[in-house]
């Protein structure tokens, strides 16, 4: 195979993997998820939901240790499913009022159960609902974090539990300057005190104490998890987890899916430095032990009947508590939206503390999924929040940001577009091949290689441009998917989410039409044809006519297509990447457009634009 052709396999290649991974993969996965919501509203609906307790499981983890649970025990009763209103209203609760979480505090059983993202809407209208990313248990979909102690084996004092009603030590809300502190008396000899903190983002700070005044020593383990019941709807894209999720010390970065989990059923690690919790696309929730803490961590999956119950916890070293003696334990929750400054971003020169840096946790920024090309996508977004923060549009941002890009890589495209520049000055010698050899293609090629080789021409550069566009292509569709930053982030105009698909649709005639033309089964996902992807279908379509045309009509006719393949293809995309490949595309028609001009050749775009059209006249 010729290098000509070469270069042609190369660029059909990388049109052929976007468009199978969009159509074999990325609609495949939409249809699934939307029969994977209507199957879990139904079993949502219908299904008991389990009610949860911390007392020890039945299985021990490494050595003697009991296990924090919440699985149902057999003699607790279902709880029928109930609005979030009635929940909250069961038990009394102690409210949290900080700038960006609303919420309360359950007095029974002691949980950070009702969190809601005061910043953050369900939609772009800005006074649509927030977001709810904690729900008490007996609701739709509980999802909570909870504290405490486990009771050794043998101990048969009473532990706080589910159904404990913890008192309030004096009154007020918990905000960032005014703990709360919970007390609890078992009666026994135990005492157990509770001192919640939280900062002005997303961390809550856990102080348990147990006073001892009984009549004998008693060993108990500090314990923490987060608890969620119902499978959770995810997005379903392979470039994203979501799931359970944490890097526990020399095991490193754990990731599973809840499918995974569901096979598993449990996962157990003994690790030193770690963090554990569970991740959205753009929330979160982990807990954060001391960095020097030893732990016994574990990930599970229940089944409580048709109702799965996820789970991440933790136990610590078992301290016993003398008579007349006191134990102290510490944890932290992170409970929120992934916003890289807070979270943190771990790169060299450039990066954001957040989190990360503050407490000195074990790649914390990893709660974000930057991606196997982190070393891409984290610069990529550094480069987005940098411009961000001068102009306050994340569309400007990605202009500028296409620009550098441009400029980094000048020296290798120059290279390429100067090749094709030459190409296109040889043409005529290559007409007078085809001539001259009619019948014969090896000697065509032989006789074309031999020019190539004279001329100092390298065939494949031509493609390097387009080449060279896939890694940042893909690197900034991952900050686009994956970083809260762009959610809900306008452009101007009728793009008010950059992260989205143009809304706009030519088969509606914009929205004349009253009928949404992707909901045609197979092939209507293609049906989303907005104005930015006509417009870099328009751009893409001027690069290719900036080029020497295919001598071989096949090729002719693969390249007069691609733009429209393209812009098909790309319709369903974030919005901000679509306007970055046509922004994109129209800085190489420049820049080539120049290089062609100081390397003598005439710039023949608007002469090929006219014979393309004259072709369709005749």
């Amino acid at each position: 195979m010729t290098d000509n052709r070469n270069t042609i396999l190369a660029v059909i290649l990388s049109g052929l993997v976007l468009i199978a991974w969009q159509y074999f993969y990325n609609v495949p996965q939409m249809e699934k998820q939307r029969a994977q919501q209507q199957t879990q509203a139904e079993l949502q609906k219908n299904a008991p939901q389990p009610t949860a307790s911390p007392t020890p499981g039945a299985t021990p983890q490494s050595g003697n240790a009991p296990q924090p649970s919440t699985a149902p025990g057999a003699s607790q009763q279902a709880q029928p499913v109930v609005s979030r209103d009635t929940a909250l209203a069961a038990a009394p609760r102690v409210k949290i009022d900080t700038p960006r979480l609303a919420g309360s505090i359950s007095l029974k059983g002691g949980r950070i159960d009702d969190l809601a993202l005061v910043q953050y809407r369900e939609t772009v209208n800005p006074s649509s609902p927030p977001i709810i990313l904690y729900s008490p248990s007996g609701t739709a979909e509980p999802y909570y974090a909870e504290f405490g102690w486990v009771a050794a084996t043998g101990v048969t004092a009473k532990m706080p539990d589910s159904t404990t009603t913890w008192q309030q030590d004096g009154s007020g809300n918990l905000t960032p300057s005014t703990p709360v502190v919970l007390k609890w008396d078992n009666g026994e000899g135990l005492t157990f005190r509770r001192t919640i903190s939280v900062d002005d983002h997303y961390l809550f700070t856990v102080k348990d104490e147990v006073s001892n005044v009984g009549n004998a020593p008693v060993t108990l383990y500090p314990f923490a998890l987060i608890s969620r019941h119902g499978t959770p709807q995810v997005s379903g894209y392979y470039i994203l987890h979501e799931g359970l999720i944490g890097y526990l010390g020399e095991h490193g970065l754990q990731e599973y899916a809840y499918k995974k989990i569901d096979e598993a059923k449990q996962v157990n690690f003994k690790a030193t430095n770690g963090w554990l919790g569970m991740t959205d696309k753009y929330w979160a929730s982990a807990l954060l032990p001391d960095t020097n803490a030893q732990l016994q961590a574990r990930f599970s999956s229940n089944l409580s009947g048709n109702v799965h119950t996820y789970q991440t916890d933790y136990l610590l070293d078992p301290v016993t508590i003398a008579i007349g003696g006191t134990a102290t334990a510490n944890a932290r929750l992170f409970a929120g939206a992934k916003e890289a400054g807070v979270v943190g971003i771990n790169f060299p020169f450039a990066g954001l503390g957040g989190y990360n840096k503050e407490l000195g946790l074990n790649h914390f920024d990893l709660l974000i999924d930057w991606g196997w090309f982190y070393f891409i996508t984290k610069p990529m977004f550094l480069g987005l929040d940098f411009f961000y923060r001068f102009f306050g549009n994340f569309g400007i941002s990605i202009l500028l940001v296409t620009v550098i890009v441009k400029l980094l890589f000048f020296p290798l495209a120059n290279k390429s577009y100067a090749s094709m520049a030459k190409m296109k000055s040889i043409q005529p010698q290559l007409q007078a091949l085809k001539e001259r050899f009619p019948d014969d293609k090896v000697k065509q090629q032989q006789e074309m290689m031999e020019i190539y080789r004279k001329e100092k021409i390298n065939p494949v550069a031509g493609c390097l441009p387009v080449v060279i566009q896939i890694p940042v292509f893909f690197s900034l569709y991952k900050v686009l998917f994956v970083t809260i930053e762009m959610r809900h982030a306008p452009f101007y105009g009728w793009i008010k989410d950059l992260s989205a698909p143009d809304p706009t649709n030519l088969f509606t005639l914009f929205g004349l039409i009253p009928f949404d033309p992707t909901t045609i089964p197979v092939f209507g996902h293609y049906l989303a044809l907005g104005i930015w992807p006509i417009i870099m279908g328009i751009t893409m379509w001027f690069q290719m006519k900036l080029n020497p045309t295919p001598p071989d009509p096949t090729q002719q006719i693969i390249f007069n297509w691609m733009p429209l393949i393209f812009t098909f293809m790309l319709a369903g995309f974030p919005a901000g990447l679509v306007i970055y490949w046509a922004w994109n595309n129209t800085l190489s028609v420049l820049q080539q457009s120049f290089i062609m001009r100081r390397n003598g050749v005439k710039v023949e775009l608007f002469d090929n634009l006219k014979a393309t059209f004259a072709r369709k006249a005749t």
